[in-house]
Formats: structure tokens, C-alpha cells, sequence
């Protein structure tokens, strides 16, 4: 596998560059913390460390330190896609460079040879129950996957530290070629039957997930690459990434790190933001029965900020510009679909709604992070977040199965690297006075 030899020969430079920097400069000081960072959730405290991406206040997300933008153009894409292979894009977050035509399409073939569900994974999402929530069913199948955990058997056996990262790169690519057959099963509960569908072997990772939809339609294919592509990595600081970090620290395989970090993801203040966009717009739309005008909009920001409530999809915990993801869904929705209503409406809620939050005086950031348009998106597909009992969710599902490529990487690299087990020190509020006095 070319994959595994790039990394072969990499992860030994890796791992002396790392030994040296601990040995000649490990107690160098790199940051203070202050007692309102630790009340405030650690906010800024640089104590993690990832190759595969970074969060520039004004630059935006950069994979590998790859833009958006340059992604679209340098990753290698299948014949007639405006998108490229998600596969070339995990050999990127795994080995740091820009993989040829042929090295994207072998992580699409290994993922294909190893995307079968087993049946009792499949047993598993059948037989929970009806109101389930949909991540709920993906954090679950993703644990029923764990029983054929390579990681865990070569440990149980014995092996040397050094050797960690090759069984959890074996690990990290069966639980990444099974995650659009899962979440297809998952919708499909949801949504049309129980049925199963079977993949294609002619056609690449995302649209074979779409084909699995029941959905056959090549802008939705590359719409799918396109959400895969610009959430699968956003640091290491957020709930989902630190969680699935804090659980393989303690050398949990991966299946059980990424259930814990699906977990997180599944909170409304994480992976569950882009239902609660949608959901604001939806309400916009029922109010005036249309496309609203400008001052409707602008009325209902303040209704929404008068009441004590927040204009989901508006601000970001680091970025102090429009998100980059926003922009590149936004210019894809241009392209394909402009006159849908709700995407316009996303379009001019964009227009109005960073200066009724600068009127307001209190965001930070009053630019839209990707939560703010990339429901609309999935809705003018026909897929929905939610079915007719009200279990919503299933667009966190998708978010799931893009940030899945990115904390896996990570994960490699943490094995690779002998990262330490995680453990900060707590102390008491008492303690905190005694030093403030």
C-alpha cells in the first residue's frame, strides 16, 4: 500500500525531530494561564499539538497548511467531478503532501475492499429503537464495529511502542471505508425503509455513499465530496477532535475514541449547530410565508437578540472572518441551485445580519461560520435533518463521518508520536483565590 510505505518512511523522521525537541527544549514555557481560561473551558490555552490542521483568526482553516480554496484546485479529482476524491484528501492529512491521481485513487480502492458492514452492525441500528436519535445510531454502530479491532488484538499480544500507529492506521481505514454505508443505513431507517443498499465498485467513497441515499443525481455527488472535504478537520481544541484525543491517549483503539468523540459532536453547542441554522431560517421563511425582504429579516435578527437568543450559524470560537467552509458552500449553491429560496435566504441573512450584530455591540465575530448555509444545502437534495416522529440529527451524522477523517489522522500521528496520556492538573476554587490574593 503506497500509504503505508509514505508513512513508513516518514514517521521515523517524525519521531526523532520530536525526541529532540523534547530533550533540548521541554521546559521551555510557551504559555500563561489565566483563572478565567480555566473557569471558561481552557479557551486559548495552547496544550495540544496537530500536523494535520490549523485555525488563523483571519486566514481561516488550512488542512496541512492547504487553504479551502487551494484544496478545490491541487487534490486530485475523478473524471468529469467539479470536487476531488476524499481519498486523496486523507492521504494529504495522513502524510502532508499533495497525493498523485493514482495514490488518491488506491485510498479509494482500499476503502472499497474494506467497506462492508457486518451483519451484526447492521443488526444493531434494526433493532434500536424507532425514536432514536440518529447519532445515537452512528456513535452505536461505530462501537458494534469495535470487536474487529486490530489495534486492541496487537496489544493484547504484545508490541512495540513504535509499532502502535501501523495497527491504528489499519483501524482508522476499516472504520473510514465503512462510514458512508453506515450513515446511508442510518437515513434510510429514518427516512425511506430498512433497506440496505448495496455500493458500486465503479464509483469513489462519497458517491457511493449517495448512491446508498438512494439518491442518484452527480451535483449531489460532488456537493457530498465537498461537505466530506471542508469538515473533516478544524484543530484539535474542539469537543469532538479532543475527545476522540483524550480517549486514544489512553490507548483506547480507535473505535472507542471516535464513539466518544461522536458523542460530543452530537451536542447543540458542536455538531448539532447546523440543524439549529437551518432551523432559524425554516422559521424566518414560515413567518412571512416567502423570501423575506431585507427589513423583515432585519426585524426578525433584533425579535431573535431581544429575546435572549443567539442567530445560529453567527460567530466562531477563533475566526474573526466569514468562514472560509461558508464561502465554499456558498459559491456552490450559486452554481448549481440559485434560485432555491431558502439558500437565498441564507444568502441574505449574510447581508443583514453582521450588521445588526455590530449594532448590537456585543459578538466578537459577527461573521457566519459553515453551520449557517450548510443545511440549506443538504435540503435542496431532499435530505432532511429530521424524520416525521421529530428524531432529528441526521445532518450531524454527515458532519460525524467528515470530522471521522481528520481525528483518525490525528490519531495515527499521536501513535506515531508517542503522545503522553492526557492528564492536567485540577485544582480548587479555594486554591485559585489563595493564588489571586
Amino acid at each position: 500500500m503506497i500509504l503505508k510505505e509514505k508513512l513508513s518512511a516518514i514517521i521515523p523522521e517524525w519521531q526523532d525531530r520530536v525526541t529532540r525537541l523534547l530533550r533540548t527544549n521541554g521546559d521551555m514555557k510557551i504559555d500563561d494561564v489565566t483563572i478565567r481560561q480555566v473557569y471558561g473551558g481552557m479557551r486559548g490555552v495552547k496544550g495540544l499539538v496537530s500536523e494535520i490542521s490549523s485555525v488563523h483568526p483571519i486566514e481561516g482553516i488550512k488542512l496541512r497548511g492547504y487553504s479551502i480554496p487551494q484544496l478545490l484546485d491541487l487534490l486530485p479529482k475523478p473524471g468529469g467531478a467539479e470536487i476531488p476524491y476524499v481519498g486523496g484528501l486523507y492521504f494529504l492529512l495522513l502524510t502532508g503532501e499533495i497525493p498523485t491521481n493514482e495514490e488518491a485513487i488506491e485510498v479509494e480502492q482500499t476503502w472499497h475492499a474494506r467497506s462492508n458492514i457486518p451483519d451484526h452492525v447492521i443488526k444493531v441500528l434494526k433493532e434500536m429503537p424507532e425514536q432514536t436519535a440518529p447519532m445515537t445510531l452512528f456513535s452505536q454502530a461505530i462501537l458494534s464495529l469495535q470487536a474487529d479491532s486490530i489495534f486492541t488484538k496487537r496489544f493484547e499480544a504484545g508490541m512495540r511502542k513504535n509499532e502502535y500507529w501501523e495497527p491504528m492506521l489499519e483501524d482508522s481505514l476499516n472504520l473510514t471505508a465503512k462510514l458512508p454505508a453506515i450513515a446511508a443505513l442510518i437515513y434510510n431507517l429514518k427516512h425511506n425503509s430498512s433497506e440496505y443498499i448495496q455500493k458500486d465498485p465503479s464509483l469513489d467513497w462519497s458517491a457511493n455513499f449517495v448512491k446508498m441515499m438512494g439518491i442518484r443525481d452527480e451535483t449531489y455527488e460532488d456537493l457530498s465530496r465537498l461537505y466530506f472535504i471542508i469538515h473533516s478537520d478544524h484543530e484539535s481544541g474542539n469537543v469532538s477532535a479532543h475527545t476522540t484525543h483524550l480517549v486514544g491517549s489512553a490507548l483506547s483503539d480507535i473505535y472507542l475514541a471516535t464513539s466518544a468523540g461522536m458523542n460530543g459532536l452530537s451536542g447543540p453547542l458542536h455538531g448539532r449547530a447546523n440543524q439549529e441554522g437551518l432551523r432559524w431560517l425554516l422559521e424566518i421563511y414560515d413567518k412571512y410565508g416567502k423570501l423575506p425582504t431585507r427589513e423583515e429579516v432585519i426585524e426578525y435578527a433584533w425579535e431573535t437578540l431581544n429575546a435572549g437568543q443567539v442567530i445560529p450559524g453567527y460567530g466562531h470560537a477563533v475566526l474573526r472572518k466569514t468562514d472560509p467552509r461558508f464561502t465554499a458552500l456558498l459559491e456552490f449553491g450559486d452554481k448549481h441551485f440559485e434560485n432555491d429560496d431558502i439558500f437565498n435566504l441564507a444568502k441574505l441573512v449574510y447581508k443583514v445580519v453582521p450588521e445588526v450584530l455590530l449594532e448590537q455591540g456585543k459578538a466578537k465575530n459577527p461573521w457566519p461560520n459553515v453551520d449557517a448555509i450548510s443545511g440549506t444545502l443538504q435540503r435542496h437534495y431532499g435530505v432532511n435533518d429530521c424524520d416525521e416522529r421529530g428524531s432529528c440529527g441526521f445532518y450531524t451524522v454527515l458532519f460525524g463521518v467528515s470530522r471521522i477523517l481528520g481525528v483518525s489522522a490525528n490519531a495515527v500521528w499521536a501513535r506515531a508520536l508517542g503522545q503522553s496520556l492526557e492528564r492536567p492538573k485540577s485544582l480548587t476554587t479555594a486554591a485559585l483565590e489563595e493564588l489571586a490574593s
